[in-house]
């Protein structure tokens, strides 16, 4: 901070990176609560020798810069604080008085306080306050950042592993066809390989969030669970009603993401463009920026946290809310090549099928959503959250009120098959298959998702509420001749 620059903030209130103390002799007993406050936030500047009128700064200078200087470093060097906390010092000559400044800088090994946990302190606004137990709570785990995901857990296995999650994984990198040694091994040496599991075969916190079983997820990460909600406004309040869909829960985050990548699909524009050989064709760019704002959660959340990372669809934006802070200040993000995610091995398994950016561009990705759109993406992060808004052109509720009913492929294919009375187009992919009797498990097959009571919820039930379905023989559990067929009113929707 140069003296220009010392005075121009003098001549405002206290910023959030600021915060001026009279300290005429001696060292005020609150500047170890914004040395704490700045080290558990941003970093910042604590000036010495500056007195405050009102909304006015004074500069009324210190007595001895020097003794003053080495009480201050010498008080951050003991063993005052859990840390030693990042400082740099500066003396300004300002009016024949001197002032004292100290940089504090963020701490990557937050919390930092003195004498006890208690004493920990985070910065809001201009001023400081003591930081909750779940903020405190938080700063520990994040001391854990890009390796808890990685540590193995004792006396697992492979078979803890939802196995029809795996294979949709697998089938996924087969479609890449860039790993063909890989997919031709078994389960075991696919997982080995991947290091979804070790040379004993113990799979880690990562790949168990990825790939495990409900059951044994929350076994081992009881907080673990995502959330997709769709409100109809601009804000809770103003909706009619509280939402319009809520996503079910899934097994897994890989599940979790095959369901929110479809939701997400519908609520941009997929405007066409001419190809170079005069062919119109889609362009996905939108779609791929909420895509990797979707991954960077995922790659970030917070699993091990109470509060549960969602995404939220209003009329005017999206919101993806996470359990979990950046590793770095907001404001450094794609500013330089910088990729630590909260999770490694999560994200490397979607790197590997291509899902993810490479390493340090996801936001400058997530950025040109102002370029492609005209509006405007924010990103907000604190010590236990994160929050990244994409906020959309139009009022999207007719939209809304047409495919509301089920997973879709897209609005543009949903408006082009025909949207009446809430069947969608993968509805109507369903309806036509079963011109003749099908069974659950051949229409799952035939939309390409795994065979899963979530999934008949999702792909059949709506069909049969709404009168388009019929069962062909009483619903009884594990009846193998049971089947769907056309009721009339099916057959003159698809005629």
């Amino acid at each position: 901070m140069t003296k220009e620059e010392l005075l121009n903030r003098l001549s405002d209130i206290e910023w959030d990176d600021f915060e001026a103390k009279e300290a005429k002799s001696e060292l005020p007993k609150s500047v170890w609560e914004t040395v704490s406050a700045f080290a558990n936030t941003s970093g910042g500047w604590i000036v010495l020798g500056v007195k405050q009128n009102g909304k006015k700064f004074e500069v009324s200078g210190v007595d001895n810069a020097e003794k003053l200087e080495q009480d201050f470093l010498g008080t951050i060097r003991s063993q005052k604080f859990n840390v030693i906390v990042d400082v740099k010092s500066k003396l300004y000559h300002i009016d024949g008085r001197k002032v004292l400044a100290f940089h504090i800088a963020s701490s990557p090994q937050k919390p930092i306080y003195f004498n006890n946990p208690q004493n920990t302190f985070i910065r809001f606004g201009s001023g400081d306050q003591r930081a909750n137990n779940n903020e405190i709570t938080a700063m520990f785990r994040n001391q854990a950042f890009g390796v808890k995901s990685d540590q193995t857990i004792p006396d697992t296995n492979i078979f803890m592993l939802n196995t029809d999650s795996l294979h949709s994984y697998r089938n996924y990198m087969k479609l890449l066809g860039d790993q063909p040694n890989l997919l031709s091994q078994d389960d075991a040496e696919f997982c080995e390989k991947l290091g979804i599991s070790d040379s004993r075969g113990q799979i880690n916190y990562g790949s168990l969030i990825m790939f495990g079983k409900y059951e044994r997820v929350r076994e081992y990460v009881p907080t673990f669970w995502m959330d997709l909600i769709e409100i109809p406004g601009n804000n809770i309040s103003e909706a009619k009603v509280r939402y319009t869909y809520r996503i079910p829960e899934q097994d897994n985050l890989w599940e979790y993401y095959m369901v929110l990548i479809k939701r997400i699909r519908l609520i941009v524009d997929t405007p066409f463009k001419m190809n170079r050989d005069g062919f119109n064709v889609e362009d996905d760019s939108q779609f791929k920026v909420l895509r990797e704002a979707l991954v960077n959660m995922l790659m970030h959340f917070d699993p091990f946290s109470t509060i549960h990372s969602c995404i939220r669809i209003y009329t005017n934006r999206v919101e993806f809310f996470n359990a979990g802070s950046y590793p770095i200040p907001v404001e450094q993000l794609g500013k330089q090549l910088y990729s630590n995610p909260r999770n490694p091995i999560i994200a490397k398994f979607f790197r590997l099928v291509h899902l993810a950016e490479t390493v340090g561009y996801g936001i400058d990705t997530m950025r040109n959503w102002k370029n492609l759109t005209g509006n405007e993406m924010t990103i907000a992060s604190d010590i236990s959250t994160s929050i990244v808004t994409f906020y959309l052109t139009n009022d999207r509720e007719g939209v809304r009120e047409g495919v509301r009913e089920g997973v879709r492929e897209g609005v543009r294919e949903g408006v082009r098959e025909g949207v009446r009375e809430g069947v969608n187009s993968n509805m109507m992919k369903v309806l036509k298959f079963c011109r003749e009797p099908k069974s659950r498990r051949e229409i799952l097959e035939h939309l390409g998702v795994i065979y899963h009571s979530k999934n008949f919820k999702i792909h059949i039930n709506p069909l049969i509420e709404q009168g388009y379905l019929e069962l062909t023989i009483p619903d009884v559990p594990n009846n193998r001749n049971q089947k769907l067929r056309l009721t009339d009113k099916g057959r003159q929707l698809i005629s």
